[in-house]
């Protein structure tokens, strides 16, 4: 394991808090990975955790996750959105709220995406179903 500082064990344990799991094994490299490696999943999971995911002033943790769904959903990156999903539904956003997120994408972003996006969700929903 990599030595991390204050602000990385921070951001790891926001991160954790948010997503439901610890993040730290998918921050240290992997021993095939370039000597730079740390230093991206550092900084990004210190912007992330620290910098955006901390704010709760205005938007609380729940509404950004919801955003969050949108945002990957609109842009079309489904593996993060299945995290984004699993985030979501860990902070409180209910099912029906994801749907109601997707219908109103359809009209601003596109049936076809909104589509891909619901069956992302189909399966992430089967997996927190008992």
């Amino acid at each position: 394991m990599t030595e991390q500082g204050p602000e990385c064990r921070r951001a790891l344990d926001t991160a954790g808090e948010v997503l439901g799991f610890s993040l730290a094994p998918f921050v240290d490299p992997q021993p095939a990975e370039p000597a730079n490696a740390y230093d991206f999943t550092r900084i990004a999971t210190e912007h992330a955790f620290n910098d955006a995911w901390t704010r709760a002033e205005l938007l609380d943790r729940r509404t950004r996750a919801l955003i969050s769904v949108a945002i990957t959903a609109c842009l079309g990156i489904l593996e993060p959105l299945r995290g984004q999903l699993r985030i979501a539904l860990n902070n409180g956003v209910t099912e029906e709220e994801i749907v109601e997120a997707f219908i109103q994408m359809a009209i601003y972003a596109g049936v076809a995406r909104a589509f891909d996006s619901y069956a992302i969700a189909r399966e992430v929903f089967a997996e927190l179903t008992p």
